[in-house]
């Protein structure tokens, strides 16, 4: 796509603006580092364009609040007085649609992304958000529970314009298959590796 220009026209009969407007299911998958920092950039890009975003986080620990969290709220609490950007809602993890591995059993957390997903169902099904973040959604879908083929036919089927973009390793064949823009993190070296945990301002 040199100089943003598409490689071929489909024969759908749209004009291009109407076909630059089409809400797409975008996937961040791939062993490397980097999947939800994309997705939450991409938020805030919604956001100054004055999209209502919603993030629906499904893993990290309940105690562990991210630093895209305080900011994106802090744009939301923005928008509320003064009108600047969209809406935000964050779906506060431990809130019936997350887990952590150190509360509960995997019946419960088992249970917890089941209602998440519900709750993202619903959601998408009033047109409640322009922009959906499924943060590491990947992973209830790899453990079976939420049903991959449920989750496919709801994203591919939701009405309206809304936009989603689900992130985490591993996705699945089916979900990479029906999204329009599927992006795969390659990790070539990391910290790690080496033995050097996570940094503030860097992982959280």
């Amino acid at each position: 796509m040199p100089q943003g220009k598409v490689e071929q026209v489909p024969d759908d009969g749209l004009t291009t603006a109407q076909r630059r407007r089409l809400p797409l299911l975008m996937v961040h998958t791939g062993d490397g580092k980097g999947k939800s920092t994309a997705a939450f950039g991409l938020a805030m890009r919604a956001w100054n364009q004055g999209w209502d975003v919603g993030v629906f986080q499904f893993v990290k620990s309940a105690k562990w609040r991210i630093g895209e969290q305080t900011v994106l709220e802090r744009l939301g609490e923005l928008h509320e007085t003064t009108g600047e950007g969209g809406p935000v809602t964050w779906h506060k993890m431990g809130s019936g649609w997350s887990w952590s591995r150190k509360q509960g059993g995997t019946e419960d957390h088992a249970a917890d992304a089941a209602e998440g997903w519900a709750e993202v169902k619903r959601a998408l099904a009033e047109e409640r958000h322009d922009l959906y973040v499924l943060d590491e959604f990947t992973y209830p879908i790899q453990w079976g529970w939420v049903d991959v083929d449920d989750v496919v036919s709801t994203l591919r089927d939701r009405p309206g314009r809304q936009y989603v973009v689900v992130t985490g390793r591993r996705a699945h064949p089916a979900l990479v298959e029906v999204a329009d823009l599927v992006t795969e993190m390659t990790k070539v070296k990391h910290q790690m590796d080496r033995g050097q945990k996570g940094q503030k301002g860097i992982e959280w």
